[in-house]
């Protein structure tokens, strides 16, 4: 066989050469990753059962190795759960950019070592292993962590005062642990998950974690008050050789002075009795001051009845059926109901039990419960700025023969020259601003993602119809998306943006488009802008043009330079972190968001491109969510004083 020509030995060398150079590259960058030595060393000491296959010292740990997570070339989520990974983690306390460390389920033991290196981390979860020695006092000094979970181990010794240093703290997790001694008084606002069940603490609990249930104290047979039994209290003189300093006296004698006198009774335990006389001035007094606390609240109720009998003016009574019936050739208000709904009487509005929900741009919502049970819920139109019957009367045809699943569809309207109102189904579940921002603290269950999602998409679509029908909304925000009886997004308050006074933009000047400064100037472009400030809204948890050390963040803006600084992780709001797999899907639609956002209007999508984009991340059939508190995170959010109303606002 005759060799091959010279050519060929130089494209064979050529390629080995290009790999060779290729596999060195690779081993280079492995070996200079400031992380891969305290990891393989972890895993050396760790992993005997050779759990951690991905893990080795010729690939890039960012890249390639499970349960490795990376921000800028660092390790910043190591979640290493139900391996059978035993030892300690020393190791693990040189990873300095570390924010997320899981290692649930393992068999870890020994101390927990110091941690104080680790000062970027938010969330650590060392449950369900077999940590021992005292509670870890280098973990207080953790100023940003967020997430705390050391339960199911056989930790001892007494829970530090220092731990008031975590301000940021959601939740604090030790039960299941051998912890003893009283519960310090812990004042941390922003706590919402805390248990010390199962252990050997004793004392009262303090009166700052009374609000927490029984469930997180149970299983201490010596901690009494509140939520738990009452506490039976010494008393302060156990003899009558005590005196008040509790200081024992010796050589007591008596005296004349200790001696009963005839004429001053005394009990047995030589307490004086009390005469008649002064018994009969307690009662006397107790009976005056009776009285004028009587007095002064039947003076305020009266008052308050006499006030919301006003017909116009009170909050309760705010319907009238003529509001100027002396007048002649004024023609009286109607109820005009639109076709297939159920009709009654503008009496039967009259006689309906009002409660306020609200208040938004154009006036106030109400829920009314009608003689025959059924409930309704009702706008009155003070604050918009309406033409004239003809015009009010054109527009409303128009919105009432909108009718879809993610809408809330008009009922009837009614009007009059001082009085407009809009009836339309009630929402039982409130908005999607209420699921976010409100009800924060001890017992409240963060809205998943798979809620988050579900409501993203059914917003979506009805916002698309809507523009399907060649109108636009002009206020989308989350206090107009509400959430029906079956949890189904149902978008509110839209096409009434026509009707806007000049002070109507409000809260929502955080949603509103950069075209569209002037309420009036709305399209369906500005309306898929603040459909994307909706979305970011729903990822970030924080509320549009929130108040952050006295200046006011644009959310857009900040969603921008978070992203445009490759720290995409910072954006999304922590309670979400909780769930597993959900990464991929958070990130497209935060991508969907800020194409919906973009400054220039030719360059945002059309709604039913959006729902079709939102729809396809999931195929869209919702997965299950994973509504467990064992989990990897969550977090707080900006919240705002509002009450999410179960109508349009």
């Amino acid at each position: 066989m005759a060799p091959p020509p010279p050519s060929l030995f130089i494209i064979y060398a050529t390629i080995f050469s290009l790999s060779f150079h290729h596999f060195f590259l690779l081993l280079q960058a492995s070996t200079n990753h400031p992380d891969s030595q305290p990891l393989m060393a972890f895993k050396t000491a760790s992993d005997t059962h050779n759990k951690l296959t991905t893990w080795n010292s010729t690939t890039d740990p960012c890249t390639t190795w499970d349960g490795v997570s990376c921000l800028r070339n660092r390790v910043s989520r190591l979640v290493l759960e139900d391996l059978d990974l035993q030892g300690s983690i020393e190791p693990l306390t040189s990873l300095t950019q570390l924010r997320l460390l899981s290692l649930k389920r393992n068999r870890f033991n020994g101390s927990i070592p110091s941690l104080t290196n680790l000062t970027a981390l938010k969330l650590l979860f060392l449950s369900h292993n077999q940590f021992s020695g005292e509670f870890p006092a280098t973990v207080t000094s953790l100023s940003r962590l967020y997430r705390l979970d050391l339960s199911y181990n056989n930790l001892s010794g007494d829970i530090p005062v220092t731990v008031n240093r975590l301000t940021h703290l959601l939740t604090l997790r030790i039960d299941g642990n051998q912890i003893h001694g009283h519960i310090p008084n812990i004042n941390l606002s922003n706590l919402q998950d805390f248990n010390v069940s199962d252990n050997r603490l004793s004392g009262h609990i303090p009166e700052s974690l009374s609000g927490f249930p029984g469930s997180a104290f149970g299983q201490n047979p010596s901690l009494c008050g509140a939520p738990l039994q009452k506490c039976k209290d010494v008393p302060a003189l156990a003899s009558p050789l005590l005196p008040r300093n509790n200081t024992p006296t010796t050589n007591v004698q008596s005296s004349p002075s200790s001696m009963p006198v005839p004429g001053n009774p005394t009990r047995e335990n030589g307490a004086p009795r009390m005469g008649p006389m002064v018994l009969i001035a307690i009662v006397l007094g107790d009976v005056l001051v009776l009285a004028v606390v009587s007095l002064l609240l039947y003076c305020y109720f009266w008052r308050k009845v006499e006030s919301n009998s006003k017909p116009v003016e009170g909050e309760k009574m705010v319907y009238s059926a003529s509001p100027y019936p002396g007048q002649t050739g004024f023609e009286k208000g109607q109820m005009v109901f639109f076709e297939g709904m159920k009709r009654f009487e503008l009496e039967d509005l009259l006689r309906a039990s009002a409660e306020m929900l609200g208040k938004g741009g154009f006036g106030t919502a109400y829920k009314a419960v009608l003689d025959d049970g059924s409930v309704v819920a009702v706008k009155r139109l003070r604050d918009a700025q309406i033409g004239g019957k003809k015009e009010f009367e054109q527009q409303m045809e128009v919105l009432g023969r909108l009718t879809h699943p993610n809408i809330v569809s008009l009922r009837a309207y009614y009007f009059a020259r001082d009085e407009k109102l809009l009836v339309s189904d009630y929402m039982p579940n409130g908005s999607l601003f209420w699921l976010i921002h409100g009800n924060r603290g001890p017992g409240r269950t963060p809205m998943d993602w798979t809620t988050r999602l579900k409501i993203a998409a059914g917003a979506a679509r009805g916002v698309a119809f809507i523009h399907n029908n060649n109108l636009t909304h002009g206020n989308i925000k989350s206090t107009n998306v509400l959430i029906d009886v079956a949890g189904n997004a149902r978008v509110a308050d839209f096409g009434l943006f026509i009707f806007a006074g000049p002070s109507s933009n409000g809260r929502s000047n955080g949603y509103r488009a950069p075209e569209a400064s002037d309420g009036r100037k709305q399209s369906q472009k500005s309306d898929v802008y603040s459909f994307g400030v909706l979305l970011m809204e729903m990822l970030t948890g924080k509320c549009p043009s929130a108040v952050d050390g006295g200046a006011v963040v644009d959310l857009p803006r900040w969603v921008q330079s978070v992203v445009r600084e490759e720290w995409t992780a910072e954006v999304f709001d922590l309670e979400l972190l909780r769930y597993k797999d959900i990464e991929e899907e958070m990130v497209a639609l935060l991508q969907i968001a800020m194409t919906c956002a973009a400054a220039a209007p030719d360059q945002r999508p059309k709604m039913c491109h959006v729902v079709k984009m939102i729809e396809e991340l999931r195929g869209f059939e919702v997965s299950p969510s994973h509504d467990t508190l064992d989990s990897v995170s969550e977090s707080p959010s900006v919240s705002e004083d509002a009450r999410g109303g179960g109508t349009n606002r």
